[in-house]
């Protein structure tokens, strides 16, 4: 069981759409939100994925072609809980 925490940028337009319950339904990851926020003009999330380190990488390459920017978090993103 592999783990990778990845912080995801949402446009306006994908602020609304399930994408992380999509990513979890779609692919045998466990997503876990560590810190998230949201206005106007930008919505974002710190995820911790836990799975197979391939369904991991299918999922977040699905994102991408989804329209969400993917970017690995750093240190200060991830909050343990």
């Amino acid at each position: 069981m592999a783990s990778k925490a990845v912080r995801l940028t949402f446009s306006p337009q994908l602020i609304k759409a399930p994408l992380i319950y999509q990513m979890g339904h779609q692919f045998e990851v466990v997503t876990n939100i560590r810190m998230a926020d949201v206005d106007d003009q930008v919505g974002w999330v710190v995820l911790e994925l836990e799975g197979e380190s391939e369904e991991i990488e299918r999922s977040l390459e699905w994102a991408r072609e989804q329209g969400v920017r993917v970017d690995d978090a750093t240190l200060g993103d991830v909050v343990e809980g």
